[in-house]
């Protein structure tokens, strides 16, 4: 048979390449989202505030069709416009109901060019703007009745087209889905990372970047993030590494919250030298959990008086100099 060959490289391209992974989470889940967009069907990621929904649709719209600038960003003042298609008032009132007067939607020009368009936080709009999406999903095609008996006055979807919406599960101000909007997407929830090595890397990573953008080198120890890392995920998930039962506060404790405390510790050991940046983290700890219910304030010590102790108690320095911080706490 005939000898296949790959072709040359295009002059200016490397000679290798290195494609670092750019999600922490399960391949799984990955693999299914790629599988829901490859037959065109609506993906809707789902999950706790602060897991990377919004990342992950981002990469797999940029990976799918090139770009992920093709958003609508979901709030209560959403109007179906930003589903459908609004228009240019002075070319209206100059020219009347035109193709040049219409103004597409990142919805109606994903359409047209066959692409992945983004709704982030879907649930924040209202009930009646979500439905725009029903008919769309479904027919995939929109209707410009202004347009009638001309070429522009139904805009069907090109091959390709497809919607990826986020939405988070514990966050006040949402409205629910209806029921047929719901059947018109596949639903992933995206998780807090499972393995805690994989999470104090992706922190500290994150981290540092953050810092070096500030200007300043991060000079964190690793002996500090891996305590930051251990509280999040005790009073995250009810239970310590040992086994002992937490009392979970009513906020997320997401590894995005984590990222922002271990910047902040890294900007204050930069700019703020001659301390130690472990007396800083109860207090930046306290932010994260005090903020919807006061309750989470004595959750946070109850935390304190438990797991902090018994592990002061079985002799780890760490841990007994943040017990002996407790009093920051109040």
């Amino acid at each position: 048979g005939e000898e296949l060959a790959l072709p040359k490289r295009r002059a200016g391209l490397p000679s290798k390449l290195v494609i670092a992974p750019k999600f922490v989470g399960e391949r799984a889940l990955v693999e299914r989202c790629v599988v829901t967009l490859a037959g065109e069907r609506g993906l809707l990621l789902t999950g706790e505030p602060g897991t990377a929904k919004s990342m992950l649709s981002e990469l797999l719209s940029a990976a799918v069709c090139g770009t992920s600038a093709l958003t609508v960003q979901g709030t209560a003042g959403t109007t179906e416009d930003a589903f459908r298609y609004g228009w240019n008032y002075a070319l209206l009132l100059a020219q009347g109901p035109t193709r040049q007067a219409l103004v597409d939607s990142p919805v109606l020009a994903a359409m047209r060019a066959g692409r992945v368009v983004r709704v982030e936080e879907i649930t924040r709009c209202l009930p009646e703007v979500q439905d725009a999406l029903v008919s769309i999903l479904s027919d995939r095609r929109v209707s410009v009745p202004e347009l009638t008996a001309t070429e522009d006055s139904v805009v069907s979807a090109a091959p390709g087209f497809t919607v990826i919406a986020t939405a988070n599960l514990r966050d006040r101000g949402v409205s629910e889905m209806s029921a047929a909007l719901k059947r018109r997407f596949n639903f992933e929830t995206v998780g807090p990372i499972s393995d805690p090595d994989a999470e104090a890397a992706l922190i500290r990573r994150q981290a540092v970047a953050a810092v070096e953008r500030a200007g300043a080198a991060f000079g964190v120890d690793d002996s500090v993030l891996d305590a930051l890392v251990t509280v999040f995920r005790d009073l995250r998930s009810g239970r310590s590494a040992e086994g002992w039962d937490v009392e979970r506060p009513g906020t997320v404790m997401s590894t995005a919250e984590a990222v922002q405390v271990a910047a902040s510790l890294g900007v204050a050991a930069a700019y703020l030298p001659g301390g130690d940046v472990l007396d800083l983290l109860p207090g930046h700890l306290l932010g994260v959990v005090r903020k919807d219910d006061p309750a989470d304030h004595g959750r946070l010590l109850g935390y304190w008086d438990g797991p902090v102790r018994r592990r002061a108690e079985d002799g780890s320095a760490m841990w007994r100099r943040l017990w002996d911080l407790r009093g920051s706490l109040r």
